[in-house]
């Protein structure tokens, strides 16, 4: 027993001067993190394409009733309506009835042929701007001493669509030997003295 205290000795002698535990290997630090890509936004998607206006129309007019009319109109859909822009020449000074009649059928001499104004809605006949007027109605073209005249006017309410019970197309523009004064019940202005079909 007394032997083995010198060895114990030495044993905390070299544990002594061992010195302390090496501190533990440094973790690595972990590598930045590379900020995510974006995802790219969505494309805004196109805006309908809105229906586009039908062509205008061009219409040649006819004489009738033994007139010397000639002419021609043409039909526009607008955001406002149908304008039309009628032109004439070869018949007497002053105002002229203008409508456009229900069928378009100019055949007849008389321009009888075209039916009735066109009045989709039943109303009684009245000048254009009036609140209460078919359709049709396009008041007076005004011609002058040299036998020609024009008009313009835009009728709210009509169009040029096939087969809209508002449409313009398929049916004729009248023009009267007299003026139109509004009565009843298709304003007086007599016999047909012009035609013209409206269609594609």
């Amino acid at each position: 027993m007394i032997r083995a205290l010198p060895l114990l000795g030495v044993s905390l002698l070299v544990a002594a001067c061992g010195g302390s535990t090496p501190p533990p290997p440094e973790s690595p630090e972990p590598a930045a993190k590379e900020p995510a890509a974006k995802e790219p936004e969505p494309e805004a998607e196109p805006e309908a394409a809105k229906e586009p206006a039908p062509a205008p129309i061009e219409v040649t007019m006819e004489a009738k009733s033994g007139s010397k009319l000639a002419g021609k109109a043409t039909l526009e859909e607008t955001a406002d309506g149908v304008k039309v822009t009628l032109s004439v020449s070869g018949i007497s000074p002053g105002p002229h009835g203008a409508h456009v009649h229900e069928k378009g059928d100019c055949s007849s001499p008389d321009g009888k042929s075209a039916g009735d104004h066109f009045n989709p809605g039943g109303h009684k006949h009245g000048m254009p701007h009036g609140s209460e007027r078919h359709l049709g109605d396009l008041g007076n073209i005004e011609i002058a001493a040299n036998g020609e005249g024009k008009l313009e006017i835009t009728i709210a309410g009509a169009n040029l669509k096939p087969g809209d019970k508002s449409s313009f197309l398929d049916r004729a523009i009248i023009v009267h030997e007299k003026k139109d004064d509004g009565g009843q019940p298709v304003g007086n202005a007599g016999g047909r003295i012009g035609c013209g079909v409206i269609k594609r």
